[in-house]
């Protein structure tokens, strides 16, 4: 499948983004109608508070990239495929950032790409296989990624029409960091 990427950046205040970006109470509701809730590590509940593990940090870099396939007419099943190259080449790049910087990162909702399509570890109550390279999205934990690609990335995030990919997909993640 081919595709062209586009990449958008914002760097901003870690309290600003939190107090202005970040609703918990109305996207764990959101989180908790889907089927993956409490069935992957990636998603909430989490053992540890999310908002505490973020206050530590006074910056955060986000990173949005918008993916354009080459046909225009895929249908929605295929989106998966589409991004999966995408998220790991980005979640390389956020991990060795959460390296350099000393930082917290968060990553992408859905399936992890690391366990070949196996069911979640937490399904059976088992460790996470991948805790070195696993992070809960932004989403996960509470952030509004449609106001956060919009207002900060200037990235209008599409929605799937008639089972159809939209005319691009968007991913959304960041990193949390001491300045």
């Amino acid at each position: 499948m081919t595709y062209t990427t586009e990449r958008y950046t914002a760097e901003l205040d870690a309290k600003t983004y939190i107090d202005e970006f970040r609703n918990a109470d109305y996207f764990i509701k959101l989180c908790q109608q889907c089927g993956n809730y409490g069935r992957r590590y990636g998603c909430p509940p989490f053992d540890e508070d999310p908002l505490s593990a973020l206050e530590m940090y006074d910056r955060v870099r986000l990173l949005g990239v918008k993916i354009t396939p080459d046909n225009k007419n895929l249908p929605l099943e295929a989106a998966g495929e589409l991004m999966e190259p995408v998220i790991i080449k980005l979640n390389e790049e956020l991990l060795e950032s959460e390296r350099v910087l000393k930082g917290r990162s968060y990553g992408f909702v859905g399936h992890c790409p690391y366990c070949g399509g196996a069911p979640c570890a937490r399904i059976a109550g088992e460790p996470c296989r991948h805790p070195d390279k696993v992070r809960p999205s932004l989403e996960a934990i509470g952030f509004d990624i449609s106001k956060t690609a919009e207002d900060l990335l200037g990235l209008e995030i599409k929605w799937s029409q008639d089972g159809r990919i939209p005319e691009y997909l968007t991913l959304v993640c960041g990193i949390f960091y001491k300045g």
